[in-house]
């Protein structure tokens, strides 16, 4: 039975099992100093109630432990403060936010090209790479690309189609969902970055969330579930000409994701990591052939000059 939280008296809002949290508290302390001192004493009383008094190698672990106890609830506090001011900051640099994929790395490609099957092949398709060059490329098992790449009815020499109509996608969006083969080599990695983790709520959109990177965007937050809900503060400034403007300051988490702060930002990472493969799947191979190809050049160049020496040398 769901009960409002208003309805609980404030002094019982500290207690959990009928204990107060301040007396679990000084149980814990006094667990501890037990533990930490091993006294014979402790728990003990003596006939008029009071505890026995402690000798001098005792009273000194005491106070050890006391100063121990001091130190952990500053650093608790100072740790707690430092989250806090994270909070408050979250979002402010998000203009300097990088991907800092690599497209060597093959386990994110991987996780990439599952993630955009999972949550963005619904709406946005790869019009120049077909499933067969993505599984070769990224060594993809051939039972693996039937069963989680895939869709049904598909083949292995088809390219990665999207499955909504254009005309839905306009009905529902006010435009189609824009092919993404080449979106990473048109925008840059980053910005596609800072685009999927800058939503945030906007009850004024037909979609109910904006974006700093894309003001207006028609995109809606599809990605929420894993990131969870976030809102946007804005700060007034003034502006040359005396008038308000309104500047954005900071987020606000309103609602949790399945995915923490770190894993979205690499589940991200990875997502953009593979439309960077997409936008030229050879990239790596021509950058590790650019390698012989200099050390060619260099070799020729230096050839040629021993040459040039050797017919100039009677040329005075």
């Amino acid at each position: 039975m769901a009960s409002a939280a208003g309805a609980v008296p404030a002094r019982l809002r500290g207690m959990r099992n009928g204990v107060p949290g301040g007396m679990r508290a000084g149980a814990g302390v006094t667990a501890l100093l037990c533990a930490l001192l091993a006294a014979p004493w402790c728990g003990a009383r003596a006939e008029d109630g009071s505890l026995p008094v402690a000798g001098g190698t005792d009273q000194a672990r005491v106070d050890a432990a006391l100063k121990a106890g001091e130190a952990a609830v500053v650093e608790q506090a100072e740790a707690a403060k430092k989250r806090a001011e994270s909070e408050r900051v979250f979002g402010q640099d998000w203009e300097q936010w990088s991907a800092g994929n690599s497209v060597s790395d093959l386990e994110s490609l991987q996780r990439g090209a599952r993630d955009f099957a999972a949550y963005c092949r619904g709406c946005h398709s790869l019009k120049y790479v077909r499933y067969s060059r993505l599984a070769q490329d990224l060594r993809i098992p051939e039972a693996d690309l039937q069963q989680y790449l895939l869709p049904e009815g598909a083949k292995a020499s088809d390219y990665m189609s999207s499955p909504m109509p254009s005309a839905d996608a306009e009905t529902w969006f006010g435009k189609a969902p824009p092919d993404l083969s080449l979106m990473a080599r048109e925008r840059g990695t980053d910005y596609l970055f800072q685009f999927l983790t800058t939503f945030y709520v906007d009850p004024a959109r037909p979609t109910g969330a904006n974006n700093l990177r894309l003001a207006s965007a028609a995109m809606p937050d599809v990605l929420s579930v894993l990131e969870g809900v976030k809102g946007a503060v804005f700060r007034t400034v003034k502006v040359p000409g005396g008038s308000d403007e309104q500047v954005f300051d900071h987020f606000v988490q309103l609602a949790p994701g399945s995915l923490s702060r770190e894993e979205y930002r690499s589940f991200v990472r990875d997502l953009v990591n593979f439309l960077d493969y997409v936008g030229e799947p050879a990239q790596v191979h021509r950058r590790a052939l650019g390698v012989w190809v200099v050390l060619f050049l260099l070799l020729f160049t230096g050839l040629a000059y021993l040459l040039k020496r050797e017919y100039w040398k009677d040329v005075h």
